[in-house]
């Protein structure tokens, strides 16, 4: 009896007990006999026996290659959560760069939030792949940058920690979710940041922080060690002050990452793109979409066009295209990124099942004791989620996010019948000028909309992969106005080219 006590005080879990298989049983209504049940329980024996071995296996940690210390909390600058100060190698594509990592991504030893109360206290045991590879480049990492709750809002007022001011007007939004990368890389406090992208959130800020952000091509850059939302709609990219940038920062990144990431295939083109992105864009066909221009601001559907139209003078084509169900695609994206972030971000933990590749088991036990103990401090965009997920699931099971998954598909190929004609296609980023930040004046009900109102260009390219980039092409009553442009699978280089010659008029311009 002793000896089964100690082993009992030992077990990685707690052996499956008769009223337990009958309780479940009763639930699922799989109305085992008592001749079943006991067969289960016996066979569930042996099973606990196997989950006791797993426990007791070490998994290997990845290495940390460069030193550091945990650094401090940033209490003066909104943008940051927390100031460290790594540095990579002696050389290298990014060396003389200062680098800011968006607070989703996991930096060994330095404190992360994700934005949230929830995570508050939990620090990394890993590097995550891009920031090894930034520090192999000879990058210097400044710290962690603010993010939005959870990242689940394109304007910059839910992080646990406060909310991030517009770089040049404080009652304005810096956009989100990567909201503090986008404030220091605006203010030069640093020279390039990493950003996250699931329903615009490079692109949001980017825009209306005035700056370059692109969100690759899914699975261009590896995900490994990054908090997830939902696997097929996760990206992670490069933001800058200029497109050069940019693309040295894709380049230090991108590549596949050896079978951690089952967003990637093992054939991940990736060429050097730094060296190439100022090829220029003659013969170019250059298309604006007409859909992506339907229910945006007058002075910014004009800016954004006259840039377009202005790219004749590097080479290019220009003419307009028309594919009606743009207009469709946020309704595609809302299934997959509702019920999916609730799968994998909440039930699963940041982490789930079905899913081959590196899992991040101190971030998933991090998660799961703070939604067990604490759901209620979920920012209210999630608890939508939440809310909403559960219900469909009671109701429908996965039917609309499966047939939303199929409509991605369909969505996909339509982008790709213009891609096939034309190298690119071009739109506003957002549809409107910098949103406001939510004050107490503002109802609950338009503070949300404030938070997730604006995606409508955005989103979609989240869903089909394709590689999207904003660049800003002037400025209305004294705000910045962006360009989205989007192009081929894996043909982030014409997306570059084609966002530098955007650049280099506009500079001319100005």
């Amino acid at each position: 009896m002793s000896g089964e006590t100690e082993l009992q005080k030992s077990a990685a879990i707690v052996r499956i007990s008769e009223d337990d298989i009958k309780a479940i049983s009763d639930e699922l209504r799989l109305k085992l006999t008592t001749e079943e049940a006991r067969a289960v329980y016996d066979f569930c024996g042996d099973s606990c026996k196997d989950y006791q071995r797993v426990n007791e296996l070490i998994a290997p940690t990845p290495t940390v290659k460069y030193p550091r210390t945990p650094g401090y909390r940033e209490t003066k600058d909104d943008s940051w959560y927390y100031r460290c100060d790594i540095k990579g190698a002696e050389s290298g594509l990014l060396a003389g760069k200062t680098v800011a990592i968006k607070d989703n991504v996991c930096v060994a030893g330095v404190p992360m939030m994700n934005g949230s109360k929830l995570l508050e206290g939990f620090v990394p045991d890993r590097d995550a792949t891009i920031v090894t590879r930034i520090l192999d480049a000879g990058g210097q990492i400044l710290g962690k940058a603010v993010c939005e709750d959870f990242c689940f809002s394109g304007n910059s007022c839910t992080s646990s920690t406060g909310p991030v001011k517009h770089p040049h007007d404080p009652t304005k939004s810096a956009g989100g979710s990567s909201s503090g990368s986008a404030s220091l890389v605006a203010r030069n406090v640093v020279d390039v940041a990493i950003g996250g992208d699931q329903g615009g959130s490079i692109r949001i800020p980017s825009s209306w922080c005035g700056i370059v952000g692109l969100k690759p091509t899914y699975g261009l850059v590896p995900y490994t060690g990054i908090m997830p939302i939902e696997m097929t709609i996760d990206h992670v990219g490069p933001m800058a002050r200029t497109v050069e940038d940019c693309a040295l920062l894709l380049e230090a990144i991108a590549g596949y990452d050896h079978g951690n990431d089952p967003r990637q295939f093992p054939a991940v083109p990736h060429p050097p793109y730094s060296q190439l992105v100022n090829d220029g864009i003659k013969g170019k066909k250059i298309g604006i979409l007409v859909e992506g221009f339907e229910g945006v601001e007058k002075d910014l559907a004009r800016i954004v066009r006259d840039a377009a139209l202005t790219l004749r003078v590097a080479g290019a084509e220009v003419a307009e295209v028309s594919l009606p169900i743009h207009n469709d695609g946020m309704a595609i994206w809302t299934p997959v990124a509702f019920e999916g972030t609730y799968q994998m971000m909440i039930k699963g933990n940041g982490q789930g099942y079905g899913w081959k590749g590196s899992h991040d088991l101190p971030l998933q036990e991090a998660l799961s004791g703070s939604y067990n103990l604490r759901p209620f401090d979920c920012p209210l965009p999630v608890k939508v989620v939440m809310i909403f997920s559960e219900y469909m699931q009671r109701n429908y099971q996965n039917k609309f996010y499966s047939k939303a998954q199929n409509l991605v598909q369909h969505l996909t190929m339509e982008y790709n019948k213009i891609l096939k004609e034309y190298d690119v296609i071009v739109m506003p980023t957002l549809p409107g000028k910098v949103f406001p930040l939510p004050t107490k004046d503002h109802s609950i009900k338009e503070t949300l909309k404030l938070e997730l109102g604006m995606i409508k260009n955005t989103a979609p390219f989240n869903a089909t992969g394709h590689p999207a980039i904003s660049v800003n092409v002037g400025h209305s009553e004294g705000l910045p106005c962006g360009m989205m442009i989007v192009g081929r699978m894996f043909d982030d280089l014409t997306v570059l080219k084609v966002a530098r010659a955007v650049e280099d008029l506009y500079d001319d311009i100005t």
